[in-house]
């Protein structure tokens, strides 16, 4: 399912016009997106959490080249489904 399709999935299940359910959307990803940014964990009840992680610095090979690189310390987004999600 791609943006378009949970779009107009949206809007037949709340009976809302395509763009509505489109500003409804981004609303509420840009609020996701935002929250993620700050560090904030977003849960989701019955979906899932996003919640940022940090990750150690570590060693690592180029793939290409064969040649070992440091990878730095960075943070990541990382995803737990919830548990009507779970399959």
């Amino acid at each position: 399912m791609n943006k378009a399709e949970l779009v107009a999935a949206m809007a037949a299940k709340a009976e809302m016009p395509k763009a509505q359910a489109q500003r409804a959307l981004d609303a509420a990803m840009q609020a996701v997106i935002e929250a993620v940014k700050k560090g904030e964990n977003v849960q989701l009840i019955g979906f899932g959490t996003l919640s940022v992680v940090e990750k150690p610095a570590r060693k690592g090979i180029n793939p290409r080249t064969r040649k070992k690189i440091n990878i730095p310390a960075h943070k990541a987004v990382k995803f737990k489904a919830g548990a009507k999600l779970a399959l």
